[in-house]
């Protein structure tokens, strides 16, 4: 779809433009991770064995590596080179910790990562339609993010999420050595998996308060992580765990923040829950919705 400025009365097309070369999109990525991803810039060219990482970086929310490597061309294999890296983490920890403490000066230890969550993200201006489709499995712990800059000085950076990803990498791939090794530490939960421990009340809640959450905007981004679903825009707005008798809904909002007149959340800012932000309600009828909708769009607003 064709995009236009406005100057005037007239409408000007944005014209998209390539990068110059891979370096440029890594350094204003790298310069730039945790407003893009949310994630924490811990190194540049990390050589380790005989690989080396284009960036490392660190997922402060799923206390975890990930892994960046970014590309001009489209002739590379996604699924190959992903496992790849990701078998260099798990085998590698050691390094993985020292480099952290390193660029971070800090003392981060091996039990302090959640090694399950190591990740890979594949960033570049465009995808081919062979390198889209092999994502699509529902447990590939990799993503692809599409990078388009134009002429106005903008630029998007889009996740490009699986469709019918239904199958598991296991069932394709989980006897091939390189993918066997991987999965035996890292594992990808997906919306299914929560939505699965809940009960048949809690599901219909779940996907009442989904739906009414998505009609926020276009820019509702649902990830599911390993303890909740998160609701993202910029960053997480509200973080939702499905059980059997109710859902716990975390708004990520400092508190004091949030309009509550009838003061249906708790201050959960000095005791220990998953998701993030310092409200918490609980949801165990269709009639709750109402109010911690509410709640959630003035987190929203504010993420």
């Amino acid at each position: 779809m064709p995009i236009f400025s406005i100057e005037g009365s007239k409408l000007r097309d944005i014209r998209e433009v390539a990068f110059s070369k891979e370096a440029k999109l890594q350094e204003l990525t790298e310069a730039n991770l945790e407003t893009v991803l949310g994630l924490k810039f811990l190194s540049s060219g990390f050589k380790c064995r005989s690989l080396i990482i284009d960036t490392l970086a660190f997922n402060p929310e799923s206390k975890s590596f990930v892994v960046i490597e970014y590309k001009k061309e489209k002739n590379f294999t996604v699924i190959d080179q992903g496992y790849a890296y990701l078998q260099l983490v798990v085998n590698n920890k050691a390094d993985f910790v020292l480099e952290y403490n390193k660029q971070m000066n800090a003392k981060l230890d091996k039990k302090d990562v959640d090694w399950s969550q190591s990740r890979v993200l594949f960033v570049c201006p465009g995808f081919t339609e062979y390198q889209r489709q092999s994502i699509n499995f529902r447990d590939l712990p990799m993503e692809l993010w599409e990078v388009h800059k134009y002429d106005n000085g903008s630029i998007s950076y889009d996740q490009i999420l699986p469709t019918q990803a239904e199958e598991s990498i296991v069932t394709v791939a989980g006897k091939r050595g390189l993918v066997k090794d991987v999965i035996k530490e890292i594992r990808v939960t997906t919306e299914e998996d929560h939505i699965q421990r809940g009960s048949d009340q809690t599901r219909e809640l779940y996907a009442h308060l989904k739906k009414h959450l998505l009609q926020f905007r276009g820019d509702v981004r649902v990830k599911p992580q390993k303890f909740y679903v998160a609701f993202k825009r910029s960053t997480n707005f509200a973080d939702v765990e499905i059980q059997k008798s109710k859902l716990k809904v975390t708004i990520n909002a400092p508190w004091g923040s949030l309009k509550d007149p009838t003061e249906i959340a708790r201050n959960v800012k000095t005791k220990g829950h998953w998701g993030n932000g310092d409200y918490l309600v609980t949801v165990g009828t269709m009639g709750e919705l109402p109010e911690v909708i509410g709640l959630i769009s003035q987190s929203y607003n504010r993420n």
